[in-house]
């Protein structure tokens, strides 16, 4: 959670609610949710950082199944290969999302698609399905799959994979300069530990 770029609240509807946005707020659930101590109110804060203007009232029970969802939605951030998140998105479309509609939230809204069943489903549905949508448009958009999860042993965070430079290995600047120090130490203690040549 902590390493997903925020979307600015000056932002209009169609960026906060970008394929993009959609996407970087999957991956910050999914971190945030992985945590057994997360309250309510720290899913909520993602949810708003997120583009939620609604009243966001979480309850335990709510949390409880937002977080399968989020341990549904890992297997696709798993995938190292675009066939196998594609395999992973079309299992979760196939058993866990209502047909494809469009709605305006009773016209508070442009519309937009849903795979939930209807704008009043519970968080847990929302979640699983919004988030199928945004990682089924990154899987169309790119084909490859739409993120990953953090090279560094020391971190299990997911992330979305973006740009058009080389793919991301890690999740944040900090994990991967973590590594990259890592690596040089052991290096270095390997080059210390070989017996020097002698003539």
């Amino acid at each position: 959670m902590r390493y997903i770029r925020r979307v600015s609240t000056n932002d209009d509807w169609s960026t906060r609610h970008s394929v993009l946005t959609m996407a970087r707020r999957t991956a910050a659930l999914v971190n945030a949710l992985a945590d057994d101590h997360t309250e309510p109110g720290d899913v909520a804060e993602v949810l708003r950082a997120y583009g939620e203007t609604g009243p966001v009232d979480l309850t335990r029970r709510e949390l409880a199944r937002m977080r399968e969802a989020a341990a549904l939605l890992r297997d696709v951030f798993a995938a190292e290969h675009v066939d196998r998140a594609a395999a992973a998105l079309n299992g979760l479309l196939r058993e866990h999302t209502g047909p494809l509609r469009l709605t305006s939230h009773g016209g508070s809204t442009p519309w937009h698609p849903h795979l939930d069943h209807d704008d009043d489903a519970p968080w847990g549905e929302w979640f699983l399905a919004s988030s199928c949508m945004a990682l089924t448009v990154l899987v169309w958009d790119r084909q490859r799959p739409p993120g990953r999860i953090c090279a560094s042993p020391s971190c299990d965070n997911v992330f979305i994979s973006q740009g058009s430079g080389p793919e991301r290995r890690y999740c944040s600047r900090r994990c991967a300069t973590r590594e990259r120090v890592a690596a040089h130490r052991r290096s270095h203690s390997l080059d210390l530990d070989r017996p020097s040549r002698t003539s």
